[in-house]
């Protein structure tokens, strides 16, 4: 699976890098269908509630699975929407099978 990570307005760290990558390997244990990951970290304004947004793409032949999440920190952000996208592709399976 290709990874692609991509920082809006910001320079993202070599251990936030890591983190991503090795959570999204876990993706091959669950599918080998998974072709391409696309990562998008930005910040929003709202600190409040959380300003770290994280969008994570899985690219499949046919479809793409899409998760959003925004939370206080970017690694709480990629669990939640490793977790999203965890049903997703059990849905996904459940359809093509």
């Amino acid at each position: 699976m290709n990874v692609k990570i991509q920082s809006v307005k910001f320079d993202a760290d070599k251990k936030l890098i890591d983190f991503i990558n090795a959570k999204l390997e876990k993706f091959e244990r669950f599918s080998d269908k998974v072709t391409n990951a696309d990562v998008t970290l930005k910040l929003d304004k709202d600190v409040e509630k959380g300003n770290k947004v994280v969008v994570i793409s899985l690219e499949m032949p046919g479809d793409n699975l899409v998760a959003e999440r925004k939370s206080k920190s970017f690694e709480e952000s990629v669990d939640l929407c490793i977790d999203a996208l965890k049903k997703q592709l059990e849905r996904y399976k459940e359809k093509h099978v």
